[in-house]
């Protein structure tokens, strides 16, 4: 897929927020610009799925901005997620789901529930009647699962919206092949008693991300199978969906009634060795950046940070960069992550510390032994990762870069992100307002 057209240029940063040292900036332009392109890729509704507080980007603002370009689900796994969101949906004045989906009103799918039997499911205080009375879509996997969901929805007086997920091959969540004729029978018998209504049938991909390997049409299979024991026994949901983000982008058949547009919506690939970011047209959301605290100029030998792992090979300038391992900074970047200075393309030296960085400014002295000035002053911005800059004229190491020095993926290196890390907004959606496609 050729790259498509950057949106136009999103306002200036905005300025550090309080006593913060750090910031991540989270351009919703780009959230925006990624969720049509999958869109128009995919060609059925789709879901925006904001897990983990939206892969570290922000639940609220990620949410409310890819329900303006056309998201009819959001997805999340935890249902304390799902109950936050759904207040931040109600304070936005978003309307709640009523009857089949229609594209007007989004609806929330939690597959995570908390394990509780059918009593303490139906007390007052039950988390799974809250998910009832927030309008929740909830996955069932298992009898005991089905039989608490059961035990809620009669105490709330409702029928309970399930998912019924099938293990096709991730051996994760999800009813195995020959559990699923029981759990079948028992949903449609929840259904004919009015407190369960089975609207979805889905499964995960274990190797989406590897076009070629076959894995992808084994689950397309096993869901085939599935979905032929679940209409056996009377079951009729109006929902298929199977395809993530690598799913939607390279397979086709798995794309089905609903697609789930993940890493992709922040604009990451999901395997950048079949296709890059900027290969696929998706535009990295996050830049993590911070202001230089100190510059100084060591001595040959000397070691830096604790262990004293690296030893400056000459007299170097060295750069403090106040990230840390509490801040979500893998431990393995120790002496490995890129980090970017205007045009300088540096890198950690020494260990990661809990609260902050140093990386490596370059020569103190020249071929003469003259001293060299320090390339860099204390206050100019370091970017640990970001979207690579057209024009050339700052160094952005990228979240797929870092993976590949940190020996992961670029899922963790954005979700990890700490807390303590302001997210700041700009974009055209940076106001958090929602409205209708």
């Amino acid at each position: 897929m050729p790259p498509s057209t950057a949106p136009e240029a999103s306002a200036a940063r905005p300025s550090l927020p309080g006593a913060a040292t750090s910031r991540a900036v989270i351009d919703l332009e780009a959230v925006a610009h990624n969720g049509r392109l999958l869109a128009q890729v995919a060609g059925v509704p789709w879901m925006a799925v904001v897990k983990a507080d939206a892969y570290g980007h922000g639940l609220g603002p990620i949410a409310l901005t890819a329900l303006s370009v056309g998201a009819s689900w959001l997805g999340v796994a935890q249902l304390a997620e799902a109950l936050a969101l759904r207040a931040l949906l109600d304070e936005a004045d978003v309307d709640r789901p009523a009857g089949e989906p229609s594209g007007q009103a989004p609806r929330i799918l939690t597959w995570l529930l908390p394990v509780m039997d059918p009593a303490r499911a139906a007390a007052e205080d039950s988390p799974l009647r809250a998910a009832l009375a927030a309008d929740l879509d909830l996955s069932v996997s298992t009898l005991p699962q089905l039989e608490a969901l059961s035990a809620a929805a009669r105490a709330q007086a409702t029928t309970a919206r399930l998912h019924l997920k099938v293990d096709t091959g991730m051996s994760r969540g999800g009813a195995m092949a020959e559990d699923l004729p029981a759990l079948a029978a028992a949903l449609r018998q929840a259904e004919d008693e009015g407190v369960v209504d089975v609207v979805g049938l889905w499964s995960h991909l274990s190797r989406a991300d590897e076009p070629t390997s076959g894995s992808t049409e084994q689950h397309l299979e096993r869901y085939r199978q599935a979905e032929q024991i679940v209409q056996e026994a009377g079951l009729r949901p109006s929902i298929h969906h199977l395809a993530a983000t690598g799913g939607l982008l390279w397979h086709p058949d798995a794309r089905m009634d609903l697609v789930r547009a993940g890493i992709g919506l922040y604009g990451l690939s999901p395997d950048p060795s079949v296709a890059t970011s900027s290969e696929l047209g998706l535009q990295p959301a996050m830049r993590l950046e911070s202001a230089l605290v100190q510059v100084k100029r060591i001595d040959a030998g000397q070691a830096v940070s604790y262990g004293g792992t690296w030893c400056a090979p000459t007299d170097r300038w060295v750069g403090l960069v106040p990230l840390g391992y509490s801040d979500g900074i893998p431990r393995a970047a120790g002496s490995t992550g890129p980090v970017g200075v205007d045009g300088i393309m540096s890198s950690i030296v020494g260990r990661v510390c809990m609260d902050q960085v140093v990386i490596d400014l370059g020569p103190a002295r020249d071929e003469t032994g003259a001293l060299l000035p320090a390339p860099a002053q204390v206050g100019d911005t370091a970017v640990l990762w970001g979207a690579p800059d057209a024009v050339g004229q700052e160094a952005v190491p990228t979240a797929d870069e870092w993976a590949q020095a940190c020996g992961t993926i670029n899922y963790e290196i954005v979700t990890r992100l700490g807390a303590r890390v302001p997210r700041c907004y700009v974009g055209a959606e940076a106001g958090g307002g929602y409205a209708r496609p």
